[in-house]
């Protein structure tokens, strides 16, 4: 028997098309399980398991193009800095093209079993992070390309990523091969298994990250995991306190940012035109609105930082040009700092091909993806509209912490057996959060018990890294033949 709200039915084509997925569109379907069941196995009909495995690049195809194409809203100085920092491998490329891999993936078979994406699943976007109880947990860790969509397109940008990752670590392919399968596998078994679960216990699921050490320590050469080690004991003091040490000085008795242009630049610099009361009105205007966006505790808790300083800094790879600011933020006793971050958020990369989203403002995107993927979210997680002091143009922002216990496996420096564990790590928490947006049991269904699945994905991983270092050499071409600027960072 199957059971709807009143206006599910009418609003389910609607919704795909404006973008909308589970968790967005106020329209909830509620299928018994045999229905649940049968959707997903009907949708092999749609695309078998084995077409996963496919891909070609279609007609006029330009990743060059597209790349350049987003040059047009970012800040025109940091643009060659964001290539630079693409050109400096295929790996570094790969996290950077995530628009192209978006319009190859729209022309891949789908099976129509959507959630709410990721959007930029590489192995980088995962890691670990303090949760409000103050554990180290691993997670999904940027959204912001977030948005409803084919949940295979977060499978296939994660296990390509690997295969990326494993060729620039000089793996054979036999070793990458089982990397990808490793991360397919761990996904399709999760969603098996959280299908049998509660939805209360998904919705609770978490990976904490201490007792996976435990695991590593077994399979995992013991000079490697001593340095693992280290670098998750220093996760744990990678906080605002840390981050006062290395970016302000003190200047006439005054935490003051450092100036590294064009890392790191404070406004007064950046908007050297304008009166400095003048600038730090408009902005604490802005944190009132951001500051609204919260829950009321986590308000009240902002409530007791003042504003001290504002800089714009470069971040990532992808997001390079960017509007992205650091505040430096304090209890007014000097010795208790607290930054945020306040990151531009432009629309998906996936709008064009997966629809746009329900939300008009994309930094409400972005933290209502989070949330509804993560398992636990930074307590400053908000959202605002900001109106450029230079062309008075309004543009959006997430705001979340700056570092709390931020922690990211260092690639490099992987074997393939750690980054088959790593995969696996990857895979499962993939489909947790898959599992929270989307239909599970369908899911679950559709991926069955077979590795049919698991090979198809691997197939696509090693097809789509040889096109990404055809894309990398493009890019290259496009610098020497002038078509594009890269920097060199120093």
């Amino acid at each position: 028997m199957t059971v709807k709200t009143e206006d599910a039915a009418a609003g389910r084509s609607g919704a795909r098309a404006s973008g909308r997925g589970p968790g967005q569109t106020g329209t909830v379907e509620h299928l018994s399980r045999a229905d649940r069941v049968a959707r997903g196995k009907d949708a092999r009909a749609v695309a078998s398991l084995e077409s996963n495995a496919e891909f070609s690049p279609g007609p006029g195809r330009d990743p060059v193009g597209l790349l350049l194409g987003q040059a047009a809203s970012r800040v025109p100085e940091l643009v060659p800095v964001r290539h630079g920092r693409m050109l400096v491998s295929p790996f570094t490329f790969y996290r950077g093209a995530a628009l192209p891999m978006a319009a190859d993936l729209a022309g891949t078979p789908a099976s129509g079993l959507r959630v709410q994406l990721c959007g930029d699943a590489h192995l980088s976007n995962f890691g670990a992070f303090a949760s409000p109880e103050r554990n180290l947990v691993f997670d999904v860790n940027d959204f912001d390309e977030t948005l409803p969509g084919p949940f295979e397109w977060d499978v296939k940008r994660l296990a390509a990523s690997l295969a990326v990752a494993g060729r620039a670590s000089g793996f054979p392919a036999k070793d990458r091969r089982k990397i990808a399968l490793a991360a397919a596998e761990r996904y399709r078994t999760a969603m098996r298994e959280f299908a049998e679960q509660p939805f209360m216990d998904v919705w609770y699921a978490h990976l904490d990250i201490e007792p996976v050490i435990a695991e590593f320590r077994s399979q995992v050469k013991a000079k490697r995991f001593k340095v693992a080690e280290k670098l998750l004991a220093k996760a744990h003091t990678s906080d605002s306190t840390k981050a006062l040490d290395k970016l302000t000085t003190v200047v006439d008795g005054q935490r003051r940012i450092i100036s590294t242009p064009p890392m790191i630049v404070p406004v007064e610099e950046i908007f050297a035109g304008m009166q400095a009361d003048a600038l730090y009105k408009l902005l604490h205007t802005v944190l009132g609105k951001y500051r609204r966006s919260l829950q009321s505790d986590r308000r009240h808790l902002l409530e007791q930082f003042a504003m001290v300083q504002v800089a714009r800094k470069v971040v990532g790879v992808g997001s390079v040009g960017t509007r992205a600011w650091v505040l430096l933020m304090d209890a007014l006793d000097g010795v208790e700092p607290l930054f945020l971050q306040a990151k531009e958020a432009q629309p998906s990369v996936l709008a064009e091909y997966a629809g746009r989203s329900q939300y008009s403002n994309q930094g409400e995107r972005v933290v209502a993806g989070q949330h509804l993927m993560q398992a636990q979210s930074d307590i400053f997680l908000g959202w605002t509209r900001v109106a450029n002091p230079e062309d008075g143009l309004e543009r959006d922002f997430y705001v979340r912490q700056l570092k709390d216990w931020k922690f990211s496996v260092p690639i490099e420096m992987m074997l393939p057996q750690g980054m088959a564990l790593y995969a696996r790590l990857c895979g499962w928490t993939l489909a947790r959060a898959h599992a929270r947006s989307g239909d599970r049991i369908a899911l679950a269904a559709y991926l069955g018990g077979s590795a049919k699945f698991d090979q198809a994905i691997a197939d696509f991983a090693e097809t789509y890294a040889d096109q990404n270092e055809l894309d990398y050499a493009a890019l290259q071409a496009a610098v020497k033949d002038g078509r594009a600027e890269a920097t060199t960072e120093i």
